[in-house]
């Protein structure tokens, strides 16, 4: 027997019994109200055991007991159970009287049966895929060409590969350039020139007009590609006919690894511990591979007429896919184990089902955290080749920012931290069913008007939500510029929580999904203080560097930027003052960026020139940053006038309004 045996969706009755292996003590977990069953060693924790299960908790601090988010119930001898300080800190005392503990910190020493709370589940997320598509040439890395041999004869003995050589020399342009054979298109070529001890015509798969990477009977099955950005938190995919340039399918999921921590720190800590790598690696691999095959399934195609793949991943989540410790980055200088483009054979990395000899491009990183995914947004939008200096901003775990124009172009990446994701808030969540994804309020009296992912009840709040709530809040004169409560409000919604720090209520408990009041409280409102310091200052640090005091255009790319009211980023000063006409969101440009090298591999040629011209600056090094960041936890700024925010302001109604920014 396994060390650790699980049974997923099974539904025993659970009995108080103990399994003994060969070296430890297993115990009886029961997952209610799912019914996932499973028998683990003494001494694993129960968030570990919930993911070996297939139950899915939301952990966004990795399991470190910091973020409060995997709540669970313990049904089984729940008040034998001595709780830990972390738990004291996070749980109410009615809560940990009910019986609930944190996941992260229970370790399994008896049988337990364990109740997920609705809150605690990690629920489908809203995944941005689609992005602004720029024109793009087709010239792609592989090429599918249909020959007939001549069929062999006791005076024309030639081998196969030798014969089909001939052949295609003289079809390619380049007629004296050696062709090599990947060795399983090797084994295909005989039995696809001898068909029912026949011989015919075959389709031959190249690989930058040098590699033979796929061979099969006939006129061939078509010639697709697959684009991927493979992001902390989500991946998007893109099935390409390579032929015509068209998206034939399209998948998208929330990274498995997610259940290891919502940042990259965490995914780096899980990495270094025993077997953590490979565990970490094999979750996204499974991911990707299921996303293939969806795709190809979507496309009514064999999944083996995917020739070629594309993979852009900030530089974290690049070494996890390839297999490389991420362990340097994650400490000062932050050097990567390889920076370069790299291709790989898809087998190698564990993809499976794609054509024999299918490689896998990564595009090359850029320095620090700063990885593909930056410079394939960079590729899709070009921002180095504009008049006006424009600031491309991609708001994430991590955020990137670039400031370009046809003279200038610099990049940093900062530390926004998952807060704009809906982690470290109170009642934060992902972009999923339940999540509040808009907040209006007319005057500071009035009940918010909120909507919600799904049109259901509020369960919470997301990434989008909370930056509209913390604006309405500052805009109606509840919060004050430092960020801090005013208190001199008689308004119900306005008050002092369990825990005696102040807070809005944005939802009454009657109104709510778990039956509990939702609300923004101080420490939610300093989470967002501190991670849009952090970009703003790094924005600053850019426009030094450029000698700039201004930008003209702003570019809002991924998920949080193409779903968040700009009116509200810019009055909170996550971003620089502009004129809001000049603010656009463009949706996922890595994804776009992706396919732009997938469809023309002079692109990826594009990418290594970029990558060579842009200067990275690591922010938290630079002269007068921290400096620059306490100016920026105000609201939208302690010192830089903000003169499209004072216009914003002074036409809400309120007396406050109008002195909001003193």
């Amino acid at each position: 027997m396994d060390s650790n045996s699980v049974q997923p969706g099974a539904t025993p009755g659970f009995s108080a019994k103990y399994f003994q292996g060969d070296e430890k003590m297993k115990y009886e977990v029961l997952f209610q109200p799912l019914g996932y069953t499973g028998q683990f060693e003494a001494g694993t924790s129960l968030l570990e055991a919930a993911r070996r299960t297939g139950v899915f908790l939301e952990a966004p601090c990795g399991g470190n007991g910091r973020c409060g988010k995997c709540k669970v119930r313990l049904l089984s001898m729940e008040r034998e159970w001595k709780e830990k300080e972390k738990e004291k800190e996070l749980l109410t005392l009615e809560e940990l009287q009910a019986g609930y503990r944190l996941a992260c910190c229970v370790t399994i020493e008896r049988p337990l049966q364990v109740e997920i709370p609705q809150s605690s589940r990690r629920e489908r997320q809203r995944v941005m895929v689609d992005g602004v598509q720029r024109p793009c040439l087709l010239r792609p890395a592989v090429s599918q060409i249909c020959v007939e041999l001549n069929k062999p004869t006791l005076e024309d003995a030639e081998d196969d590969f030798g014969r089909l050589q001939k052949m295609l020399q003289s079809r390619l342009i380049q007629s004296n350039k050696r062709l090599y054979i990947d060795p399983l298109a090797l084994a295909e070529l005989p039995g696809s020139l001898r068909r029912d001890h026949g011989w015919g015509a075959i389709s031959v798969t190249l690989w930058k007009e040098k590699e033979i990477i796929a061979v099969e009977a006939g006129t061939g099955s078509g010639l697709y590609g697959a684009a991927f950005d493979i992001g902390t938190t989500t991946i998007a995919g893109y099935l390409c006919d390579l032929k015509d340039g068209r998206v034939v399918a399209q998948a998208s999921r929330v990274n498995s690894q997610v259940s290891y921590g919502d940042d990259v720190l965490s995914r780096i800590s899980a990495a270094e511990s025993a077997g953590g790598l490979k565990t970490l690696r094999e979750a996204v691999l499974e991911d990707v591979n299921t996303m293939l095959e969806e795709m190809a399934l979507q496309a009514k195609i064999a999944l083996s007429s995917v020739s070629d793949i594309v993979a852009v991943c900030n530089t974290v989540m690049h070494h996890l896919f390839l297999g490389l410790s991420p362990k340097a980055v994650g400490v000062a200088p932050f050097v990567a184990a390889l920076k370069e483009a790299v291709d790989v054979k898809a087998r190698d990395l564990g993809l499976q089902g794609v054509a024999s000899g299918c490689y896998v491009h990564c595009l090359p990183l850029e320095a620090g955290f700063v990885g593909a995914d930056n410079v394939a947004a960079l590729l899709s939008e070009r921002p180095y080749m504009e008049k006006k200096l424009t600031l491309l901003v991609d708001i994430g775990t991590n955020g990137e920012i670039n400031l370009s124009d046809s003279n200038h172009l610099y990049t940093a990446s900062c530390a926004t931290g998952p807060a704009l994701e809906g982690a470290q808030i109170r009642f934060g969540m992902r972009a999923a069913s339940g999540a509040i994804e808009t907040v209006e309020l007319a005057e500071a009296a009035a009940a918010p008007q909120l909507r919600v992912i799904g049109g259901q009840k509020p369960a919470g709040i997301c990434g989008s939500g909370i930056i509209d709530a913390v604006a309405v809040l500052f805009k109606t004169g509840i919060i004050k510029a430092d960020g801090t409560f005013r208190k001199d409000l008689q308004l119900p919604r306005v008050r002092r929580g369990t825990d005696g720090k102040w807070e809005y209520v944005l939802a009454w408990a009657e109104e709510s999904l778990h039956g509990e009041d939702i609300a923004v409280t101080q420490p939610d409102v300093r989470a967002v203080q501190l991670a849009k310091a952090a970009l703003y200052a790094g924005a600053k640090m850019l426009l030094r560097r450029c000698e700039a005091g201004s930008v003209e255009r702003i570019v809002l790319a991924g998920a949080f930027g193409s779903y968040i009211n700009k009116e509200n980023a810019m009055v909170l000063g996550l971003i620089p003052d502009c004129d809001l006409g000049q603010v656009t969101a463009v949706g996922n440009a890595a994804g776009e960026g992706a396919k732009r090298a997938l469809l023309d591999r002079e692109e990826r040629e594009e990418a290594r020139r970029v990558v060579g011209k842009v200067h990275f600056i690591e922010t938290a090094a630079e002269k007068d940053f921290q400096e620059e960041f306490m100016q920026a936890m105000y609201l939208p700024h302690k010192n830089d006038l903000f003169p499209h925010v004072q216009h914003i302001l002074a036409n809400i109604p309120g007396a406050f309004a109008k002195g909001a920014m003193l």
